[in-house]
């Protein structure tokens, strides 16, 4: 990691803050639920317009077409390209039963 400060005193980093937020994700072939992470001030749709090719998802559960549990990993990068939707935890409206 660097450090650069300037002559007010104000300092630079190579580190970047980001928030890691629960979200759901349909991609062409699987469902994924897991943790995206967001820079600060952003919105998720800020995170998706980034010009990379891969989506970072953290302690992630992979399910395939009919729901069923393929395996979970602590790491995946999801092609970006193969995202159909997505959407946060927080922003899901749980339906009463």
């Amino acid at each position: 990691m660097t450090i650069n400060y300037d002559e007010k005193g104000k300092y630079f980093t190579d580190i970047i803050s980001k928030v890691a937020v629960e979200a759901r994700i349909q991609t062409t072939n699987h469902f994924i639920e897991g943790k995206i992470h967001i820079r600060n001030d952003f919105r998720l749709k800020d995170e998706l317009d980034r010009d990379e090719p891969f989506l970072a998802v953290t302690n992630a559960s992979i399910f395939n077409t009919d729901h069923e549990l393929l395996f979970r990993t602590q790491f995946i990068a999801v092609r970006r390209e193969q995202v159909t939707w997505i959407t946060t935890e927080k922003d899901i409206e749980k339906g009463e039963s």
